[in-house]
């Protein structure tokens, strides 16, 4: 596809979002934010639900038929696994609402953006509609004045006409 003829305003689609870009996260762009939302945005992914039930039933299988007899590690009522439970859900419930957070920020900077845009549009649209009632004024007046010039010629040359035949000799 050829963008080199195409203004630059053309070639992004997002250019209307631009002057949201000053509006930088509650929680800012260093690494420790975008790792910490990409982190809770995994919580939700059938990778990471399929994960935990496959390292859960591991656990137990492990600790009832293998560490009960060898190694007393968890056992039932699998404390241990518990306390995991417990750690995972402290840290994803604030990264969850960090991220449904930022998500949000986007998501109301993009409805500023598209509002403006659809604004604008009307404006410009608002405007297209009153030149085009101007051209169709000036195209009325054209029409009109070529009328009266076309009737005008129509006169002249019957006048011309008339005096030629009265001017000419009789043959």
């Amino acid at each position: 596809m050829d963008t080199t003829n195409k203004p630059e305003n053309e070639l992004n689609h997002l250019r209307f979002h631009l002057p949201h870009k000053h509006l930088g996260p509650v929680f800012g762009e260093d690494w420790f934010a975008l790792k910490a939302e990409a982190f809770a945005r995994f919580f939700g992914t059938p990778v990471f639900l399929v994960s935990q039930t496959g390292i859960v039933g591991l656990w137990i299988v492990f600790n009832i038929l293998v560490a009960t007899r060898i190694w007393h590690f968890d056992e039932y009522p699998f404390i241990l696994l518990n306390l995991a439970f417990s750690l995972q859900a402290a840290y994803a419930a604030p990264l969850i609402l960090l991220a449904q957070t930022r998500q949000a920020d986007r998501d109301k900077a993009h409805s500023e953006a598209d509002a403006k845009h659809r604004e604008d549009l009307a404006c410009n649209a608002a405007q297209q509609t009153a030149n085009l009632l101007e051209l169709i004024n000036q195209n009325t007046k054209l029409t009109e004045l070529t009328n009266e010039l076309s009737k005008r010629i129509e006169q002249l040359t019957a006048e011309m006409h008339a005096q030629v035949i009265q001017k000419r000799p009789a043959d």
